[in-house]
């Protein structure tokens, strides 16, 4: 009989800790004894003194409680919530070790996951300013007593807004959005929604900025159709936002954690706003899919398309297409694109997409890439490149073995999760495809997300 091994550390108590690398979630990972322990805020090569909060049969979490050995990587973070805010995980990281440790997650997940050795992982393409990136923001409002609001991010893993005045990775068009409606509650006494009592009126605010338009959106998510004082807070708007093109509210009456309701009506200007990526413009409404780094949306989009290797004549399958953004630039180079999407608004997007652009040679077909995939083959279409951008669950056997059934010469892989590209690459992997690489985008700097485009070449 196997000896069972006693878990060495006790909850509540202080432990030195080696940092070994970093975690999926940006946590660092390190051993006590042989045992794993997650510590939010360390960094790898660091030693660290840390209090056990959570024990389990294969690994603990401790909280940071001094960093005995720092990382020459380390800084001390630009955000006075950082340590209380959910929204970044690695401001207390170097942004040249930022995209080092984003490569090297991507790496391991290839490795570890997909069990793919000798992969030509490229260095990370970084964003030329780590800050102020985001053209899209989405805050939750809740009461914070004595009359005041919080308007932040949740507390990591809690229902906890954190009230934030300046977010570091938000436009400052957005950040103007919450002072001007932080103001307009405050002095109009307007109630935040309370999500246990099922009271009060604002729910979220959102903000879109068209980066290279300079158009904004303001959208209010509320809990009831009629708002006191809309007419002030437009009022309001339009004086302090430069470039305010649209007021929209969106109604959600549903105990959910889903931001945005099925009702969406406009208060001032046009319900939507423009932005563009590389050529090509799009029209972007409240619940719109539009990448929140515009800049680092070309280059990653640059990169796909370079990995298409299009000469003039390919069939190209869009598999994911969304609201046809990679499709458009595919189309751009290829003979005829064909995007498949689940979602009919995502295609109806899609479609007035193609058509603002004067794209004739992009067609949107709307259903599951399992049947749609298959169907086009069987029409005698057969794609010489198939473009996947799938979400954060990955492809799916069926889709999978639909690319493999098709056998295009070339997979390009667009990936917003590394553990889930790994399996799916390791899938095409034993079904005759070879990862050539993998170039890492870091569309979301500060946080510890990564973006990924692979390229997949068919086995001779």
């Amino acid at each position: 009989m196997k000896e069972k091994h006693a878990v060495p550390v006790q909850k509540g108590k202080t432990y030195d800790i080696s940092i070994a690398r970093l975690g999926t979630s940006g946590e660092g990972v390190g051993r006590y004894e042989g045992f794993t322990i997650f510590v939010p805020f360390a960094l790898p090569g660091e030693q660290v003194r840390a209090r056990i909060a959570l024990v389990k049969k294969n690994y603990a979490t401790a909280a940071l409680v001094e960093v005995l050995k720092p990382s020459p990587d380390r800084i001390q973070p630009q955000c006075p919530v950082y340590d209380r805010c959910g929204g970044c995980q690695l401001q207390h990281l170097s942004y040249e070790g930022e995209l080092k440790e984003k490569c090297q997650q991507v790496r391991d997940a290839l490795e570890r996951i997909g069990h793919l050795q000798h992969i030509d992982v490229l260095p990370t393409l970084g964003a030329n300013t780590p800050w102020h990136y985001r053209n899209k923001m989405q805050f939750p409002v809740a009461a914070a007593g004595k009359g005041k609001v919080a308007i932040g991010c949740f507390a990591a893993a809690t229902h906890e807004v954190i009230d934030v005045t300046d977010c570091a990775i938000q436009k400052e068009g957005n950040n103007a959005i919450v002072a001007v409606v932080r103001q307009w509650m405050k002095d109009f006494k307007i109630p935040a929604y309370d999500e246990d009592a099922r009271t009060g009126i604002v729910r979220h605010i959102m903000g879109r900025i068209g980066v290279h338009t300079g158009e904004i959106m303001v959208c209010l998510v509320t809990a009831c159709d009629m708002v006191p004082h809309m007419k002030d807070l437009v009022q309001r708007l339009r004086r302090d936002i430069p470039g305010l093109t649209s007021v929209v509210q969106n109604v959600n009456k549903r105990h959910t954690n889903v931001i945005l309701g099925p009702k969406t009506k406009t208060v001032y200007g046009k319900g939507t706003i423009h932005d563009s990526i590389g050529p090509l413009t799009f029209h972007i409404s409240a619940q719109s899919f539009f990448q929140v780094n515009s800049e680092q949306a070309q280059r990653l989009y640059e990169q796909a398309l370079e990995f298409a290797d299009l000469k003039g004549g390919e069939t190209v399958a869009d598999v994911y297409c969304g609201t046809g953004t990679i499709t458009l630039f595919l189309a751009q180079k290829a003979k005829q694109v064909y995007g498949i999407e689940i979602v009919a608004p995502a295609i109806r997007d899609a479609v007035r997409n193609a058509k603002d652009n004067h794209v004739g040679n992009a067609q949107f077909i709307l259903g599951d890439a399992i049947y749609k995939l298959p169907e086009l083959i069987k029409n005698g279409i057969r794609p010489d490149v198939i473009v996947l951008d799938p979400p954060r669950a990955g492809c799916g056997e069926p889709v999978l073995k639909a690319i493999a059934q098709s056998k295009p010469k070339r997979v390009v892989y667009v990936s917003c999760n590394p553990a889930t590209l790994a399996r799916d690459l390791a899938y095409l992997d034993q079904h005759g495809y070879h990862t050539a690489k993998v170039q890492p985008v870091d569309m979301f700097p500060r946080t510890h997300h990564v973006e990924s485009v692979a390229l997949m070449s068919r086995k001779m």
